[in-house]
């Protein structure tokens, strides 16, 4: 049961601009477990989440590899070169600093600071909801801020999807262009944080944490897979129906929650 719901979180939560490291450090606290600090459980519903993600976007990335492919500077080839670009910052923190981010997630008033973060969260898509929409086709300097944005994101609490997307909404790009970069960007740190995570892996100590088993990884896979399938293809359309203020309201209620219950609690 703690695999269902935590695999639905993380599903809900990786796509939804609410914070999936957020939700999970308040689901842990609210379930008294720590299933999530078990690598094989992280690693499988991370990459349950990135299935969903080729899944709902298989036409997409389809397309970009086919142009790719061809040898040629031509849009697909430069869309992918964009995303490349806004990896660049996720990618240093992870090379380099990935266990002082790592020590964030170990401080023992981890509530306080994921409500302080949502808060932030709440604060920028307040903002993307009532800027202006904009008709910008997404450049190469709009990747990399956007990466920035991503980057920040590490931190508990804060929404990767809802800093991107209200940072590319910010900087006046196109909604639908906006939540597609955002989902496909995600794809490659992902998978390349689970590879840094499996080269550290150790079997031993895994064992002796009582590592869960193979009923219970499948049941927070699938969970994780199909709530992704469902929020990927539901905050596209959000996005482009410009609704994200009803997020920040969500982000601030459950920011103030976390917040007072650390503090009074």
């Amino acid at each position: 049961m703690e695999a269902l719901i935590l695999g639905i979180i993380q599903g809900l939560t990786e796509f939804l601009p609410v914070s999936s490291s957020g939700h999970l450090e308040i689901g842990k606290a609210l379930l008294g477990v720590e299933t999530t600090d078990n690598l094989t459980f992280t690693v499988l519903v991370h990459g349950a989440t990135v299935l969903s993600t080729l899944v709902v976007f298989r036409k997409d990335i389809a397309a970009l590899l086919l142009g790719l492919f061809r040898f040629q500077w031509n849009e697909e080839t430069q869309y992918l070169a964009k995303i490349a670009l806004s990896m660049l910052p996720i990618a240093v923190v992870g090379l380099f600093f990935k266990d002082h981010v790592e020590a964030i997630f170990e401080q023992s008033n981890i509530l306080l600071l994921v409500g302080v973060m949502l808060l932030v969260t709440a604060i920028l898509l307040a903002f993307a909801y009532y800027k202006k929409s904009g008709d910008k086709d997404l450049s190469f300097g709009h990747a990399l801020i956007i990466g920035v944005a991503q980057t920040v994101a590490v931190l508990p609490g804060i929404s990767r999807s809802g800093a991107t997307i209200a940072t590319g909404l910010l900087l006046g790009n196109r909604k639908s262009e906006v939540a597609r970069f955002s989902f496909l960007m995600v794809l490659v740190p992902i998978m390349g944080e689970n590879v840094l995570s499996m080269l550290k892996y150790d079997a031993a100590a895994q064992a002796a944490a009582n590592a869960p088993g193979a009923g219970v990884l499948a049941v927070g896979f699938v969970a994780a897979f199909l709530a992704g399938l469902a929020a990927c293809s539901w905050m596209i359309n959000i996005v482009k129906r410009g609704k994200l203020i009803w997020f920040a309201v969500y982000c601030a209620v459950v920011a103030l929650i976390a917040i007072g219950g650390t503090l009074w609690g």
